[in-house]
């Protein structure tokens, strides 16, 4: 199956947020979907476009996976980013669309310019697409974490070593401490 990556258009907005919808409800439960689902919508919706990046993986008139990355202005001037949620659609998991959509993603930040990418999920996922663990003392995330251990973040320029950025704020959509 050919996928293509892309990024997001007005057009697509129901089909993402039916995609985390589903994608969350199934692995998740019906209220982690219903709640991720209007995380998206808000996202969409509610951010500012110049803090919010969407990109899209389709293929057979469908889209397969979404990532979002939304900007978090930190105490220092650094160009900081979070990538959050991620969705591939429940039949096309295992196939590395969101991996290979993360990669276009990075290559899309990098051309805007975005310094330092942050995610907060699964190591062993996100590792193979070059998170690396960061101390909440580097990057404070803007509400306590349920699970430290997944802070990630990697530098999208020539810059190897994350200095410290100080507490960092989020979009209005993300600013629920259920979500942290």
């Amino acid at each position: 199956m050919k996928v293509n990556f892309r990024h997001y258009t007005e057009g697509d907005s129901g089909e993402i947020q039916s995609l985390f919808t589903s994608v969350f409800g199934k692995s998740e439960g019906g209220t982690e979907g219903a709640v991720i689902g209007k995380l998206t919508k808000d996202l969409l919706e509610k951010t500012e476009r110049n803090d919010l990046f969407v990109f899209v993986a389709s293929g057979a008139d469908e889209i397969k996976g979404v990532i979002f990355v939304t900007r978090m202005p930190g105490e220092e001037e650094n160009e900081i980013f979070l990538l959050a949620p991620v969705a591939v659609q429940t039949e096309s998991q295992g196939q590395g669309i969101g991996q290979s959509l993360i990669r276009y993603g990075l290559k899309e930040l990098k051309k805007k310019s975005v310094k330092f990418l942050v995610t907060y999920g699964d190591p062993a996922f996100y590792s193979k697409v070059g998170f690396m663990p960061v101390n909440e003392s580097i990057i404070q995330p803007p509400f306590p974490l349920t699970q430290p251990e997944g802070w990630l973040a990697q530098s999208l320029n020539e810059q190897k070593t994350i200095k410290s950025v100080g507490k960092c704020s989020c979009v209005s959509a993300f600013d629920n401490p259920n979500y942290w």
